[in-house]
């Protein structure tokens, strides 16, 4: 079952693994915040991902905002040998 975050964000547990992704589609969010981390214009992800919208970008990035807005603890992950 597809959970809407916001109009444009979405959880699916059967998508990406339950990440957070696009519309439905199996986009996700940290793709694209990858893309625009790596430089690539937002013109060059629209041309790279024809179904995408540019409101689509705004939301990643607002998406990502609101969640650094909420209180998080990081915890150790002790890694096996």
């Amino acid at each position: 079952m597809t959970t809407y975050i916001s109009d444009r964000i979405a959880i699916n547990p059967d998508i990406c693994n339950g990440r957070p992704i696009i519309r439905g589609m199996r986009i996700t969010v940290q793709t694209i915040l990858e893309f625009l981390y790596a430089g690539s214009s937002r013109e060059e992800i629209l041309y790279q991902y024809p179904m995408l919208e540019p409101e689509d970008l705004d939301a990643c990035q607002r998406f990502t905002i609101e969640l650094m807005e909420r209180q998080y603890v990081i915890q150790e992950i002790k890694k096996v040998a």
